[in-house]
């Protein structure tokens, strides 16, 4: 009997992808469909629901059958895009609007009302959050306030309001309603501290608690799809938010151990053990996981922009032929000439926390070319990790080194940058895609191949690449002023 295989949906903000995986870690196959981006007005950004299902249990199916058919799946595991909330009926199982995805900054006037009334200490001190658009109780509000549909499903006792991990369960199962602790920590209306949705916070942002899943683990038996989608029944076992499930995917499971995924956004988390993070740099607090009811916590800094820059310089302004292209475009001139990106286009995120911000491209002459602008986007993100660096540390969580990981990683020449930027050895593991991986660990850990998590990822994890800092302090220091010069009018 040939062995078995986790099946991981890794449902992204611009892709879902299903992914196959040994328990040695191996890839044994992939496929993957774009999502449509719905932007109806400015700062707003909606996903179709019905849309990421169909094309997830499109890609689930094809990997399947590429890897020999269901009898090989032995579990499945689920991570998502965070924050981002869909409104469904539990009777039909059909969407109710459209999601609003955690890019979304609708919610903003929201937010700045609940912060004049002086809520922000209190939120930020039970849920490790601060009060923006970014987290999904206000969103849950406004679809709420203003999709007549919500409403009346709301009223009609038949609402279910989640996150991403939470509307696939409840499609692949037929109607399990369940968050992850994981994924619930982002939404605002849970607390560090105890094991469920929090009465105070819901009333606070006007969220019906009945139409919230149960919260749970990140690794158990969470319910078995039905037959019709893969021809058996096969058994959900893991799910986790995409940055706690990439932390885990790059091993740091010990407290100090800090990751940097570089997708759509860029997110470090380091990871804090059972103690409560608190930040008084306005960087947040997240459950990393909760196996067996217990939690281990994160630190956590959030930054908006960072592959999706690439995207936009590509797809909108028509400046590069691929996203590759900017590392060859990069290395091709001896620094920027002097251009500096402000990658604000949805606000900037963590530690700045300021919504209004606005995207700037500043110092360009004539001698600005399109090497020099490809080189200020990668430098960015650069400039916006050592800022949330700089918070890290002084929090009390000063890094050692910084292991990286997403998309946008397998740059080598961002890498460098990294390194050189930060002062610090950067770490890459040769296979990039760490938030799948950590995914297929947690499902491994609930379906009962290994003991612990540690085990897991001892036998799935895979090689490193290091890069080591090479650049002149004089050097670093002039990049980082220009950096704080141009940040400040933005």
């Amino acid at each position: 009997m040939a062995d078995p295989l986790i099946l991981v949906l890794d449902e992204g903000t611009t892709s879902t992808r299903a992914m196959a995986f040994g328990l040695d870690g191996a890839l044994h196959g992939v496929a993957q469909a774009q999502l449509s981006q719905h932007y109806p007005q400015p700062g707003w950004v909606e996903h179709d629901p019905a849309e990421i299902w169909d094309r997830t249990l499109a890609c689930a199916r094809e990997v399947t059958e590429a890897v020999g058919g269901a009898g090989r799946i032995a579990a499945i595991g689920i991570t998502n895009q965070r924050e981002t909330v869909v409104a469904w009926d539990r009777t039909t199982g059909q969407p109710l609007a459209r999601a609003l995805v955690w890019q979304d900054r609708r919610t903003a006037a929201q937010c700045e009302e609940l912060k004049a009334a002086g809520h922000e200490p209190a939120v930020q001190a039970q849920t490790g959050l601060l009060l923006d658009p970014y987290f999904s109780a206000t969103k849950m509000r406004w679809l709420l306030a203003n999709e007549p549909a919500v409403a009346d499903a709301a009223a009609a006792g038949r609402l279910a309001l989640g996150t991403v991990e939470s509307w696939l369960l409840f499609r692949l199962t037929g109607g399990a309603h369940l968050s992850d602790a994981s994924n619930a920590s982002r939404t605002a209306l849970m607390g560090l501290v105890g094991h469920s949705w929090d009465e105070g916070l819901c009333d606070l942002f006007g969220v019906p608690r009945g139409a919230l899943g149960e919260v749970v683990d990140n690794a158990r038996e969470l319910g078995r799809t039905l037959p019709e989608w893969f021809g058996r029944a096969i058994p959900v076992t893991g799910m986790a938010g995409d940055q706690q499930a990439a932390t885990i995917g790059q091993g740091c499971l010990e407290p100090g151990d800090t990751k940097a995924t570089y997708g759509t956004g860029a997110f470090v988390l380091a990871n804090r053990g059972a103690t409560i993070p608190r930040s008084a740099h306005r960087l947040l607090g997240t459950v990393l996981h909760q196996l067996g009811g217990q939690r281990h916590y994160a630190l956590e800094g959030s930054v908006f922009v960072a592959g999706s820059l690439i995207q936009w310089l590509r797809d909108s302004l028509g400046m590069l032929a691929s996203a590759a292209e900017t590392a060859e475009l990069a290395g091709s001139v001896a620094d920027s000439g002097g251009v500096v990106i402000v990658p604000a286009l949805s606000g900037l995120g963590a530690p700045h926390w300021r919504p209004e911000a606005r995207a700037s491209i500043t110092g360009m002459s004539f001698s600005t070319t399109r090497a020099r602008i490809a080189r200020a986007a990668l430098e960015a993100m650069a400039h916006q990790t050592h800022d949330l660096a700089e918070a890290f540390a002084a929090d009390g969580a000063r890094w050692t080194r910084l292991r990286i990981d997403g998309g946008m990683s397998a740059n080598d020449w961002m890498a460098q940058d990294l390194a050189d930027m930060l002062a610090l050895p950067v770490e890459r593991l040769t296979f990039v895609e760490t938030t799948a991986l950590g995914a297929a660990m947690l499902a491994a850990l609930g379906a009962g191949f290994f003991r612990s998590l540690e085990d897991a990822a001892r036998a799935m994890g895979g090689a490193t690449r290091r890069f080591e800092p090479a650049m002149a302090q004089e050097v670093r220091a002039e990049r980082l002023a220009r950096w704080h010069r141009a940040l400040a009018v933005s």
